[in-house]
């Protein structure tokens, strides 16, 4: 399990940065049979939700351990675990990459640290995808669609959300009502997502088993497939698009389309064929949740990321009028600028 390690951070309520030390010896509390043999901090460097380190056993395994540093991210956690536990090994057998496991935990400071079995691979990126890598992008299809095919009951089981075609539709009615009332969006903009709302065969769709919170950075991949799927927090019953409008950021066409292909190759009668145009509807919709973001922590900058964002947005439609959400559309940002987005949105958390 991918992490970063932690940084300076102004809202951090548990403690000083911890080492990889700490972390070890944390781990042997919160695993007893645990013989460590060697530790690592693990992550790129800089501020982070998460305070992280790779623990070597003597039998050679590896573990991951983590302390949240924040409060959201504390709360992150705590959804995560409950996710995992959801995820028996009945439902893991379906699937076709690993998924990781909760082995144990201990207090600490006001919060818990909690060990995870290592999942092997490399983060995928958007920038995987720059240039045309269709196998992988294949490999994600696949990954996505089954997640997709498991029941739904295991969900309900663990009491997790379980949303309605009309939920999902209400969820995004309530973005876009409260993004119009900043007086900052588009005309053009509102108007090409309240005609996707009114669009009633765009909402006929059967709710499966979904993430809820995929995008490149969830993915572990090694020799071009899907190796292992990380961060289960939003885990519930929903609209499988929202799993797949992250793919519309890949500047490639033929890199969606191999996604969106392989994906409705796994799925077989089961998709829906507005499946695409609701992603490319959550995709824009993100961008007014940056500018929401941006003005409910009252970020002149963030607010005017997101209104150059929305300005671009625009140009965009402007020059696919024929296709409006509802029939096929283009992808609605570039790779480079869902990258910067991303960055942007991981910084202001």
């Amino acid at each position: 399990m991918a992490n970063k390690s932690c940084g300076a951070r102004a809202t951090y309520p548990f403690g000083m940065v911890r080492s990889h030390l700490t972390l070890a010896a944390l781990a042997t509390s919160a695993v007893a049979e645990l013989d460590v043999a060697a530790a690592a901090s693990f992550g790129s460097g800089g501020a982070s939700d998460f305070d992280s380190a790779i623990i070597t056993g003597r039998d050679g395994r590896h573990w991951i351990i983590r302390v949240p540093c924040t409060e959201q991210a504390e709360a992150q956690q705590s959804a995560d675990l409950v996710a995992l536990r959801a995820l028996s090994a009945g439902v893991r057998t379906r699937l076709p990459f690993a998924v990781s496991t909760h082995v144990g935990q201990t207090p600490i400071d006001g919060t818990r640290a909690v060990v995870y079995e290592f999942v092997y691979g490399s983060k995928v990126g958007l920038a995987a995808f720059d240039g045309g890598a269709q196998g992988l992008a294949a490999s994600v299809g696949r990954a996505i669609a089954a997640i997709h095919n498991l029941p739904t009951s295991f969900v309900a089981d663990a009491g997790l959300p379980n949303l309605s075609p009309v939920e999902c539709l209400r969820a995004s009615l309530s973005i876009m009502d409260r993004a119009a009332a900043t007086g900052l969006v588009p005309a053009a903009l509102l108007g090409r997502w309240e005609r996707a709302t009114e669009e009633s065969k765009l909402w006929q769709f059967q709710p499966t088993v979904i993430n809820g919170d995929l995008s490149a950075e969830s993915f572990l991949s090694a020799n071009g497939a899907v190796t292992g799927v990380l961060g289960w927090q939003e885990l519930r019953v929903g609209d499988p698009a929202r799993d797949l409008a992250w793919l519309l950021g890949a500047r490639a066409d033929v890199v969606s389309d191999s996604a969106f292909d392989a994906y409705a190759a796994v799925r077989g009668g089961h998709t829906d064929r507005q499946v695409r145009q609701r992603a490319t509807l959550y995709a824009e919709l993100e961008i007014a949740k940056w500018l929401l973001h941006g003005t409910e922590t009252r970020s002149t900058e963030t607010v005017d990321d997101a209104v150059e964002m929305l300005t671009n947005l625009v140009d965009n439609v402007r020059n696919d009028v024929m296709n409006p959400i509802g029939t096929q559309t283009m992808p609605t940002m570039a790779v480079d600028e869902v990258e910067a987005y991303l960055d942007r949105a991981e910084r202001a958390i």
